[in-house]
């Protein structure tokens, strides 16, 4: 019950003399700093969003242009806005709120704006068509051709510098849709081996069947799909594959880490335990910030980062048919589970991050706790061993 009363920001008690208000200066910096703490989260994500928005742009880069096309203007005596406002003026005041020369460099800024923006797009294009080229799987290992090395090199030129997480993703091409025929052709070769030569006739047959009359309808639908997202096939897979598995997840879906290095500072369980948990979040952080390099090929083919997006703070809610992914965009917490007991384990104060000793000491309590698992608690855990 201590506790419970330091939690709040303030206490008033109602007496003869009238209200007695007392405020927790404590709790009140706590939320302070809580909310600084969102804020500035929020900033990160609005900064890399627009970052990550005009890439390979850069406000560097957007700089350089503007002025280099306001040089040129004035080098030339031209008018850098091209008119624009001019033309504006016969349906807008706007002599009346900008002088001839405010109008000239509003218009100037407004234009380089748009050549930047057009240079973006042009170099987002030309990259996502080099990358539409799947000649280099092909290539012999330690036996680079000159085309591949000449391509190679315009990717990494119309890249930009410095990527994001997240830089790439309007860049990547959209998954190609195969055609029937060669669906069908590679099918009727993975199954080969399976069948007698009975069953790997009556097969083909369904297969020219399919190819025929009901492949053309169904190719139709699938390069509308193709048209309106980047992955035709990764929301059916999360949905009808992933979730509505039945299959328990322990083994085949979850993920797991374990501390096992090469040198080992401690064999105390807590230390190690506070040393692991305070490196994920540190990384975390970084995912947060997209301050992770994207993952490249060969340093230069760069991969889709999507599935970074639902590393953390994300849970799999099981359902009768089909389970459901549930994430949050901000988590302070971590869940520990120990002796049959769950602990919620709070990884900030005061706006920053735990340090390891003090994770350390949160662990050292959770182990030396001799307390009781409550009603139904003890088994939960085993529940994702079984089928969903």
């Amino acid at each position: 019950m201590a506790e419970a009363h330091q939690a709040v920001a303030f206490q008033f008690t109602v007496g003869p003399d009238g209200i007695d208000l007392q405020l927790s200066h404590e709790a009140l910096r706590q939320i302070y700093l809580s909310g600084l703490h969102s804020w500035k989260k929020r900033f990160i994500r609005f900064k890399n969003g627009v970052m990550t928005g005009v890439y390979p742009g850069s406000p560097g880069g957007f700089m350089i242009v503007v002025v280099s096309y306001m040089s040129y203007n004035r080098y030339y005596q031209l008018d850098p806005s091209r008119g624009i406002l001019t033309k504006l003026g016969e349906y807008l005041p706007i002599s009346q709120y900008m002088s001839s020369d405010s109008q000239k460099v509003v218009g100037g800024v407004l234009v380089g704006t748009g050549l930047w923006v057009s240079i973006i797009m042009v170099m987002r294009n030309v990259l996502k068509s080099l990358l539409s080229w799947h000649g280099w799987m092909s290539q012999r290992h330690g036996s680079v051709s000159y085309s591949t090395h000449l391509w190679m090199i315009l990717v990494k030129i119309f890249s930009g510098r410095k990527p994001m997480l997240y830089s790439f993703q309007n860049s990547l091409p959209r998954l190609p849709v195969p055609s029937v025929k060669d669906t069908c052709r590679r099918y009727l070769e993975s199954v080969r081996p399976l069948m007698e030569d009975e069953q790997f006739e009556r097969m083909k047959g369904l297969a020219k069947d399919f190819e025929k009359n009901l492949g053309p309808r169904l190719q139709w639908y699938l390069k509308l799909k193709s048209w309106w997202t980047s992955n035709y096939v990764s929301d059916w897979w999360e949905e009808y594959i992933y979730l509505r598995g039945r299959s328990p997840i322990m083994v085949n879906s979850n993920y797991y880490a374990m501390d096992f290095l090469y040198v080992f500072p401690t064999s105390i369980q807590a230390a190690r335990a506070g040393n692991a948990i305070h490196a994920i979040m540190l990384y975390r952080r970084k995912l947060d910030r997209a301050q992770i390099k994207p993952l490249m090929l060969l340093h230069t083919i760069p991969m889709c980062s999507s599935q970074y997006e639902r590393m953390f703070n994300t849970s799999r809610v099981p359902g009768v048919d089909t389970d459901t992914l549930v994430h949050v965009n901000e988590s302070k917490h971590i869940v520990v589970y120990h002796k049959g007991r769950f602990y919620k384990v709070w990884m900030f104060y005061g706006g920053r991050l735990l340090l390891p000793r003090e994770i350390e000491q949160q662990m050292e309590r959770i182990l030396a706790d001799t307390s009781e698992p409550s009603a139904g608690e003890e088994k939960l855990a085993a529940l994702p061993v079984t089928s969903r």
